[in-house]
Formats: structure tokens, sequence, C-alpha cells
């Protein structure tokens, strides 16, 4: 069961938004100073299981008495006859993931905003579904999209990186609770979700300057970190070494890191000087061929998920592609195309497949200004090479931080699938990419700063964000 003042913090961010409008900086002191009020007080004992329920009510009482009812376009809550009703079913729905984190996870039978009882479904256009995606709805037990991903409430807030952003959060692999985060304070920390409370296990420290980017290795044995201090780090989690250290040959900032899917003896990394350059970690010496240059520098950096094809973004707005062969680390241009004329490509995210309806490679694309792109991968006539074609564009607050989004990892048994971005609206908005119209599926309110990034779990069972203020949030997923 979490801490009551866990609790009633995820009762509290809720209202984050709510809170002075004009001074967001005074939201995030606010739920910094409540956090730390509320652990002191935890020291000196919990309260029982009936005192804690009548608080945790009170408290939802008098927050939507002071700040009126929550209004969360795209929620997947039904609606609320009053704002005690609505509060009141949030807190019986954390109760119960409390009381029993172990239970089998089911689904809820409840109704989406608007939607209404006996609607037919929504069909994406263009998508005609197979049996096999018709069967996979029915083992989903008839539950939509959306109320599949209700992520509402916080199961946990770090903030040993305050007062500098985390550019990048990272689920290890196949692992669900151990969570890397990076900082502008030039640290990294490998935080452990569960079993117990969730506590940082440990920060790396070596970077002279802010790191920009961090990755694990498939095996979760090593971390790589892209250093603005124009170094690429290798760590061992588990106690925290510093492996190796690799110098820029060029001196120059280095603003993003992947590990090569098929060989995680390689991995690469983009400079400011627009440079991408392949690695290979063993003997710290770049690979022999494994070099190319972008118009300008280097902020995205992805694999496809056959570990063959290579995407790179820039600050000039295009992504380039690049063939890498994963025995040697050789690079081979491929493509260049201008997503976002005059803007800069701040995430990549490859996919093999959108959904289970529409089996294409895809990738996602965050453009600034104001554009999360969805792309469908094509082999282009005549040469082979890895081309885009634009599927969706979906509205985003874009304008000056370097914001990343992801696929949901796993294959949804429902029509449709989903991705997460962040914003500068200091919210994690959910699409869902195959609707046509009304794509908002969920928009998670809590941060004081523009969030920055997100990741999920393996299971998707806890979501992680993080914003420029330097505030962590792990969400869990509303199940029934």
């Amino acid at each position: 069961m979490a801490a009551v003042w866990q609790q009633v913090l995820a009762v509290d961010a809720r209202y984050a938004a709510y809170r002075t409008p004009r001074w967001p900086q005074f939201r995030t002191q606010y739920v910094r100073r409540r956090s730390q009020l509320l652990r002191e007080q935890a020291k000196g004992g919990e309260p029982e299981g009936a005192t804690r329920r009548w608080y945790l009510r009170v408290r939802a009482r008098l927050l939507a008495q002071r700040y009126g009812a929550l209004s969360e376009a795209g929620s997947c809550r039904g609606h609320s006859g009053s704002a005690l009703r609505g509060s009141r079913t949030t807190l019986d729905r954390m109760e119960d993931f409390e009381d029993d984190p172990r239970a089998p996870r089911g689904h809820r039978r409840s109704l989406s905003r608007g939607s209404h009882p006996g609607a037919p479904p929504e069909r994406p256009p263009g998508v005609v579904p197979t049996p096999l995606a018709e069967a996979s709805r029915a083992m989903a037990g008839d539950t939509t999209l959306g109320e599949n991903y209700a992520f509402a409430g916080v199961y946990h807030v770090f903030d040993q990186h305050s007062d500098s952003a985390v550019p990048r959060v990272q689920f290890a692999h196949d692992d669900r609770h151990l969570l890397a985060c990076c900082s502008l304070d030039g640290t990294i920390s490998v935080c452990r979700l569960a079993p117990g409370p969730p506590a940082v296990l440990r920060v790396l420290r070596g970077h002279g300057a802010g790191v920009a980017d961090v990755a694990w290795s498939l095996a979760n044995d090593v971390l790589v970190s892209a250093s603005l201090d124009a170094t690429l780090r290798l760590w061992a989690p588990a106690d925290g070494r510093c492996i190796r250290r690799v110098a820029d040959p060029d001196g120059a900032a280095l603003l993003c890191c992947a590990f090569q899917p098929l060989n995680n003896n390689l991995t690469v990394v983009g400079s400011a000087r627009h440079m991408v350059r392949v690695v290979n970690i063993s003997t710290g010496k770049a690979a022999r061929g494994g070099a190319g240059r972008l118009p300008g520098r280097v902020l995205a950096l992805c694999f496809d998920t056959a570990g063959r094809v290579l995407w790179a973004g820039d600050d000039r707005g295009s992504v380039s592609s690049f063939l890498c062969d994963p025995n040697t680390g050789r690079l081979t241009k491929a493509s260049r195309v201008v997503v976002q004329a005059g803007g800069s490509i701040t995430s990549l995210s490859a996919r093999a497949w959108a959904s289970r309806e529409a089996p294409d490679p895809s990738l996602l694309v965050n453009a600034c200004p104001d554009r999360l792109l969805l792309f469908r991968v094509v082999e282009e006539e005549g040469s082979g090479a890895p081309g885009l074609r634009l599927r969706r564009s979906f509205p985003t607050r874009h304008r000056e931080q370097p914001l990343r989004s992801c696929f949901c990892p796993l294959m949804s048994f429902r029509q449709g699938a989903c991705v997460v971005t962040g914003s500068e609206d200091a919210c994690v908005h959910f699409f869902d990419v195959g609707r046509s119209a009304r794509a908002t599926v969920n928009t998670l309110q809590g941060h004081g700063g523009a969030v920055l990034a997100v990741a999920f779990n393996c299971d998707e069972s806890l979501l992680a964000s993080s914003d420029a203020t330097g505030t962590v949030i792990v969400w869990r997923r509303q199940h029934a």
C-alpha cells in the first residue's frame, strides 16, 4: 500500500494547474514544499485506514470547493454530477489499487468522456479490421482505448534533481520498476519503484556539465550518457561505477545517444557540430566508417526495430536516415527529408507497426514548433532507401524546449493505437493515432513546468514524465 503522504500529494497534484495560473513557478514550489512537509509528518507514523480515507475525502472536498470541478479534456474518467462525486470516484479507485496491488488486472467497464450508451464504436477511416483484430478486442473485454490508458493517480514524485531540467527518463528493458533519469545538473539517478517504498538507489556523478541523454543496454547492465561536457560515459548501474569515458574528437557538446539494438557493443552519439558517430564501447574508439554529417545540430537518434536503419533529427528541421551495419558500425547515408523547415526535430521513436489493424512501420517525430507527427516508413521507388509519408499530425505546445514522445510499448488489443508526448503547457498528452477527430485520449496535469520527456515501463502499468523544473512524476494506470 502506498504511503499516505503519496496519496495526499496525488490529490493535490490534480489541482496544481489551477493554483496561481499566472505564476507557474509558485505552483512548483508549492508541490515541492507540500511533498517535503508530508514526508516529514509521515515519519511520526501512518494513520489508520478509516482515518486515512476520511482525511483524503475531506481534502478532496475542500480542493473541489476552492477550485471547482476538474475539467480535464480527454480524460477517461466518467462524468460526475458534482466535484465531490468526481473526487470520491478517483479516491475509491486509488484505494482499490493500493489495497491489493497484486490483484488480477481487469478492465473498467465505464463510459469515456463524450461517449454514449449504445453508440457504435468509432472506426478509423481507411482501416479494415482483420479477424485477428476483432478477436483481440473481444479478449480485451470491449473496453475502449481511452479506458485502457486512464493514467490518473500519482504513484510517486522524485525531486532529487530540483531546479535543473530532466531532459530524459527511461525505464530499463523488461523491468517494471527500474528507472533512469538524467539531469542538466550533471548527474544521472537510478531509481527503484518496487519492491518496498520508491527510492533513489544511486546518483551517478562525473560529468562536468549537464547530461542531455541516457540509454540502457539491452541487458540493463550498462548505462550510456551523453553530456554537454563533450564526453560520452559508460556506467555500471549496479554499483554506480564509471566504466569508460570517451571524449568527442571535435570537442563538441553531445546531445543524444542510443545503443545499437543488434549489437550493444556499439553505441551512437549525436553532437552539436552536426556529427553522428558510432563508438565501440569496449575499446572507446570510433567505428571505422561509422560517421555521418547532418545539416544541423543532432538532437535526436533512434534505430528501427530491426536495427538496420538509424534515424537522426537536427535543429534545421530535417530527418536523415543511415543504413547501419550491426557488425562493424559502418554508416551509409540513405535519405534526408525536411520535416519542419526552419524548426527543429527534438525526438524520434521508431515502431515496426502502428496498430494491430494497420501493421505499418512508423516513425513518431516531435517537430518544433507545435507539431507531433506520425509518419509511415516506405521504401522509395528505384533507390530502395527508407522514405517517410505523413500519416497524422497532432497539435502540441512546443516552442523552445527539447520535448520527447513515445509509442505505447504493447500492441493494443483495442482498436487504434496510442502515443504520448510531453508539452510546454505542463501536461502529458495521450493521442489515438487511429482517430481522425477528437484524437486526445487523456491529459495528465500535475507538473509545474514544461514536460520534457515521457517513458512507459515494459507492461504499461507505470508512466514516468519529467519537466524543466527537475520534477519526475511516476503515474500509475487506473486499473479496475
